[in-house]
């Protein structure tokens, strides 16, 4: 396990961004982030960054969709949400679906954790935890 003394978790002074959030309060969000010096000041030399933010409804509940959108202005980020937005819905319906179809048709590998017996098996290591113990935790492949 690592030790928060090893972490390098210093920010970088010279990728400092400030966050401006935008929404019609109807359909969704659009993040811009404005590149700042160390002293907040709009540092010109670096172009800013339009995010856009969605979220579809699936049997689980909401899923948040996040995704680029190429743009130099706000209106023009504004005028391209929909198009990248639906886009990025239509990559991550793919994706879901792909998950899905991987999840069904699972190969069970013997020794692997599936099995019953031996290694990997029912109390095994990758098997089934003993009686009692937590483990409700459930992994796509």
């Amino acid at each position: 396990m690592a030790d928060a003394r090893d972490l390098d978790i210093a920010m970088d002074a010279n990728s400092l961004y400030r966050e401006e959030i935008y929404t019609d309060r109807k359909v969704g969000t659009i993040r811009v982030m404005v590149p700042v010096t160390a002293m907040g000041a709009v540092d010109g030399s670096r172009p800013v960054l339009y995010s856009g933010e969605a979220q579809i409804m699936t049997q689980l509940g909401p899923l948040p969709i996040s995704f680029e959108i190429e743009a130099k202005t706000l209106a023009e980020a504004v005028e391209r949400y929909a198009e990248t937005a639906k886009a990025a819905i239509e990559r991550t319906i793919k994706e879901l679906q792909e998950m899905r179809r991987q999840a069904a048709s699972g190969l069970v590998i013997p020794g692997a954790g599936g099995g019953l017996g031996g290694p990997g098996g029912l109390g095994g290591p990758g098997g089934l935890p003993p009686m009692g113990r937590g483990g409700g935790k459930i992994q796509l492949p």
